[in-house]
């Protein structure tokens, strides 16, 4: 396999990585929180299985904390492998504020046939 590229899909809430032939191999599904500030907010990570253990999943979790820092915002995770992602890498990861945590997952409850 290539290399990957990495896309932020906005609209659906996807990060994706894609392979040869632009085939989408994984994802970060999230939504974005705007209140009470500003975070995207990952929800699940998926790898296809024939692309498990070549790093993607980490890549995905890479470039979501690159973007939110490219764009001034934190990242609230609720997804277990970004939060785990991020608690090894500190360095590229800042730890969200629990507020927006909280408020993340109140906005999750309330909207039940998102993800």
């Amino acid at each position: 396999m290539s290399d990957i590229r990495i896309r932020d899909d906005r609209a659906a809430g996807r990060l994706e990585a894609l392979g040869d032939g632009d085939e989408v191999v994984g994802r970060i599904e999230y939504f974005v929180l705007e209140s009470p500030g500003r975070a995207l907010v990952p929800v699940h990570t998926i790898v296809e299985p024939a692309h498990e253990g070549k790093g993607i999943a980490g890549s995905l979790a890479r470039e979501l904390y690159a973007v939110a820092a490219r764009e001034d915002v934190v990242v609230a995770p609720l997804c277990p492998y970004v939060v785990k992602w991020a608690e090894r890498h500190p360095e590229e990861a800042p730890v969200a504020d629990p507020a927006l945590l909280d408020a993340a997952k109140d906005w999750l409850r309330a909207h039940p046939g998102r993800f």
